[in-house]
């Protein structure tokens, strides 16, 4: 019989409640799993494909920067709502409801035929499916013993991997074979599937008790964090803090948060546990979630920047590198799990992030502008391994010092380190790679001078080269061409190197974020069992 046990604390929690034998727990977690899948998904995939969008819909580079800024904003802002829901009205409702909503947003945002209009779509889309993440660690705390919480955590960490990997093979398969409105439809049939997982996996539980909506915080909450992320998600574009568009969406978001927090302390029902939000371990929580978020660009970003603009890959060439970067985690996820469920979190972290900085270096200390996808494979099979690890490592350490009431704080917490870590990687490298490109192309240069012997030996052989085919009376036209398609290549290369070692730095710094936490408790009470209890840490 369904019983209502209220939990103590401070913030929004949630009930636990003995589910009915007619759901089908596994479903539940396959349902608020794909919701993982489908979020990262279709963020990755409108990047990938945003050529072909702002062709559609008429938009030049600058308008359409907006597009996949529109959609992850709009997850930002309703992360804290999200929450609230969930504790107000039961995950299943609200999963539901944001999985059904978004299957039909998804069908119609092919047919915008302006730029404003598909904005807004994509606005809604992003409302919808950012209540996706943040729910789904509270249902597996609350809903699945705590003896397969460690299987859920890597399915969890295989899903933001996967998703991310495959999208280029994804997208450029849709505009090769189909079109670019598939980018969209796709997730159709996925959200649908969820819904029906959902109604059946998730018993319905009857809330006796509903936190008050704190509209103020809601909004400033909310707002703040989503007015801090289109400044850092356009900053590259605008030339950061030489940009008032910048300086000010910094500034509004930056006076909403510190009045959210303020309100948050003093109100006698907050809407998240400031001690457990402020308490060890979430602060390293977030930062090393960042870290992850960053490491993980170092495949996402600076391999197709390279594949692309110094080899000429299309979308679905790309793809087919980072596919070997995805496959494995079908494997590995299992070994996380189990590593997770018989050994130290911190050691499996440890080992992740070491595995990540070695596979930077070898592409840092390797790489040449003649390098194809298959150079690329076992670094990238190996940071495979390390990512996985590193992710389910980090998100099960947290878990341990939790209690199931805060269970929604932290999926607050890590779908707010997920968006912002991510951005602020992915501001980083973007940045990064573009100063180091510049610096290159400029000393490369100053080698490159008209008059020197060298240099007309280089352009009257790459002109030689084309004079079958070509006239040969534009010959030296064409070797200079050809010279300087050579100089940019070789300039992002460099930056692309400059890049990957920044990342195994920053590896680095995560790995001793990690090596110098404290041990983790026992966990819930009822894992017992499972962790092996510590009395004091190891020496």
């Amino acid at each position: 019989m369904a019983t209502n046990v209220p939990l103590p604390g401070p913030g929004i929690t949630a009930p636990t409640l003995a589910s009915p034998p007619t759901s089908i727990p596994w479903l539940g977690l396959l349902a608020v799993l794909m919701g993982t899948f489908i979020s990262t998904l279709n963020g990755r995939l409108s990047t990938f494909g945003l050529a072909d969008i702002r062709g559609a819909v008429g938009a030049g580079f600058d308008e359409g920067a907006w597009i996949t800024t529109a959609q992850t904003v709009a997850q930002m802002f309703i992360t804290l709502a999200a929450i609230w829901m969930g504790a107000a009205y039961g995950s299943r409702r609200v999963l539901i409801g944001a999985s059904i909503a978004f299957a039909v947003i998804s069908l119609l945002t092919p047919f915008a035929a302006t730029l404003p209009v598909l904005l807004s779509m994509q606005f809604l889309g992003g409302l919808a499916s950012g209540c996706f993440i943040p729910l789904t660690l509270s249902f597996i705390l609350l809903n699945t013993p705590p003896k397969y919480w460690a299987y859920g955590i890597a399915i969890y960490a295989l899903n933001l991997e996967l998703s991310l990997n495959i999208s280029a093979s994804l997208e450029g398969w849709y505009v090769e074979h189909h079109s670019w409105r598939w980018i969209f439809w796709q997730n159709v049939p996925l959200a649908l599937i969820m819904s029906l997982c959902l109604r059946r996996g998730i018993a319905i539980k009857p809330i006796t008790t509903r936190p008050p909506a704190d509209v103020f915080a809601l909004l400033a909450g909310g707002g703040g964090l989503a007015l801090i992320y289109a400044a850092l998600d356009q900053g590259n574009r605008l030339d950061w803090l030489n940009s008032g568009l910048v300086w000010g969406l910094m500034s509004a978001g930056a006076v909403l948060l510190a009045a959210f927090l303020i309100h948050e302390a003093r109100t006698p029902r907050p809407l998240l546990n400031l001690k457990v939000l402020f308490g060890a371990p979430m602060p390293s929580q977030f930062l090393l979630i960042g870290f992850l978020r960053l490491t993980i660009l170092s495949t996402a970003y600076l391999i197709p920047l390279f594949l692309g603009s110094v080899r000429g890959y299309r979308a679905l060439e790309v793809g087919e590198t980072l596919f070997w970067i995805a496959a494995p985690q079908l494997v590995i996820c299992l070994l996380a799990a189990w590593l997770l469920r018989h050994t130290d979190a911190r050691l499996v972290a440890a080992v992740g992030f070491i595995f990540i900085s070695i596979a930077c270096l070898q592409v840092a200390y390797n790489l040449t502008p003649i390098w194809g996808s298959s150079q690329f494979l076992p670094s990238q099979l190996l940071q495979a391994v390390g990512q996985s690890f590193a992710l389910s490592g980090v998100v099960f350490f947290g878990i341990l010092h939790l209690k199931p009431q805060d269970a929604l704080t932290f999926g607050a917490v890590l779908q707010t380190a997920r968006l912002m870590g991510g951005e602020i990687g992915t501001a980083f490298m973007t940045t990064l790679t573009r100063v180091r490109e510049q610096v290159a192309s400029n000393l490369l240069g100053q080698h490159v001078q008209l008059g020197d012997p060298r240099v007309i030996q280089r352009l009257r052989a790459y002109g030689a080269a084309t004079t079958r085919v070509i006239d040969p009376g534009s010959a030296i036209a064409r070797g200079a061409a050809v010279l300087g398609n050579q100089v940019r290549a070789a300039a992002t290369t460099q930056a692309v190197i400059d890049g990957f070692i920044a990342v195994s730095v920053l590896t680095s710094v995560a790995l001793l974020i990690v090596v110098f936490r404290s041990a983790a408790p026992q966990g819930p009470a009822s894992a017992a069992p499972l962790f092996r209890p510590r009395t004091a840490d190891p020496p």
